[in-house]
């Protein structure tokens, strides 16, 4: 469930803490299409959508978290998409 970025800040810095890495993900706001920022462990204002390629600002969102072997599988299948 999407929280206001302030408090997602919050959780995902104490989920890094802890050694996991974190995804950004997010709703824009012209598709509804669910996006995954490729950047790990950083959190953005706004995001261009790959589905419709329109801009949308980020006042909400969530994150994906993994850790271990995981983080590279992961990091390289929001690349790929």
């Amino acid at each position: 469930m999407d929280r206001p970025v302030e408090e997602i800040a919050r959780q995902a810095d104490a989920q890094i803490q802890l050694g996991f890495t974190i995804w950004q993900k997010w709703t824009c706001q012209h598709c509804g299409s669910r996006q995954t920022m490729a950047e790990p462990n950083l959190l953005f204002r706004s995001g261009n959508c790959q589905e419709c390629g329109n801009t949308s600002v980020i006042e909400v969102c969530g994150f994906m978290l993994a850790g271990g072997d995981l983080v590279d599988e992961i990091a390289q299948s929001i690349k790929e998409a």
